[in-house]
């Protein structure tokens, strides 16, 4: 049995780090986004930086298709990858997903 302690776990660092760089982006993106619907102009990160590490958080987990539990400055939080199956000419990937 897991213990609920195991999102402390040193070794997940790296992990964590690169979620919380992840989800910094991710508003920074929706903020810009935001700003250019009312007309500010700012320089703004890639969505194609979100996705390059978006697949960097993926190879960095230790598992596919379930949970784990990562330290994100709060408590326990959840990061996973989850398959997606190829529809409508799409190929088959994983999904990240965060809880947190």
């Amino acid at each position: 049995m897991a213990s609920n302690l195991d999102y402390l776990n040193p070794n997940l660092i790296p992990l964590e780090e690169k979620v919380n760089t992840y989800l910094e982006m991710e508003k920074e993106l929706r903020r810009v986004a935001h700003e250019q619907t009312s007309g500010a102009q700012q320089s703004q990160p890639s969505p194609n930086d979100l996705s390059r590490l978006e697949q960097e958080i993926i190879a960095l987990l230790p598992t596919r298709d379930e949970w784990v539990k990562v330290n994100l400055g709060y408590g326990p939080s959840r990061v996973g990858a989850w398959h997606v199956p190829a529809l409508n000419g799409q190929p088959e990937r994983y999904e990240l997903r965060v809880v947190h």
